[in-house]
């Protein structure tokens, strides 16, 4: 027996089968939207935030009269190496400048040479 289709509306199954599709597109295309819109919140109050804070070091810098440090880092400046020589040589001068004026004994004046030169 050949099975006659009705001409028309669909009938329940078809109804119910065209209802959970709408329903599940629905359900898929406002979950990708509310995804979307809960992203784009959270970057905007990360940018806010950012925004926030070079403000308040800006702020800082000008109540301080700090200024912002430079983006490389300075090299370290190198000290003089003919600076300590100098020293060291104009106080063993100072010694044996005491020491011909009377002032230090020779044995005086060797311990304070030792102890000028770090022996």
């Amino acid at each position: 027996m050949p099975l006659l289709r009705r001409a028309g509306r669909p009938g329940l199954l078809g109804m119910a089968a065209r209802t959970a599709v709408v329903a599940g597109t629905a359900t898929a295309v406002s979950g990708a939207v509310q995804r979307r819109q809960i992203n784009k919140a959270e970057a905007a109050q990360q940018e806010a935030m950012m925004q926030r804070q070079a403000i308040e070091e800006t702020a800082i810098n000008a109540v301080s009269g700090y200024a912002a440090p430079p983006a490389a880092p300075a090299a370290p400046p190198v000290p003089p190496a003919a600076a300590p020589q100098l020293d060291l040589v104009s106080q063993l001068q100072q010694l044996g400048e005491l020491k011909q004026q009377g002032l230090l004994s020779d044995a005086e004046f060797e311990q304070a040479k030792k102890q000028l030169m770090g022996l």
